[in-house]
């Protein structure tokens, strides 16, 4: 009579540690998002550099591109960490 192979126990805690670490890169995206928007309104409302009546040409063309290029960079760096796969179970 053939013996069954082993089948390995799977640490019951697993689950709740792979969870953990998902709900940390949830908080960590968001505040990143956060202090990023933060900058940006202090920048382009309180100093002005987003209001046409109050900044000149360069200074809208230095927050605009300031805007665009961090946005594009946020965006890039919770794509590259949302990209990698939870384990199965």
């Amino acid at each position: 009579m053939a013996e069954e192979p082993e089948i390995p126990e799977q640490d019951p805690n697993k689950m709740d540690y792979e969870l953990f670490h998902f709900l940390i890169k949830i908080m960590r995206t968001l505040f990143i998002g956060l202090f990023w928007m933060m900058i940006n309104v202090f920048l382009g409302l309180y100093l002005g550099f987003a209001v046409p009546e109050e900044s000149t040409p360069g200074r809208m063309f230095f927050f605009y591109s300031w805007f665009g290029i961090s946005l594009i960079a946020y965006l890039y760096f919770a794509w590259r960490m949302f990209r990698k796969k939870m384990s199965a179970p």
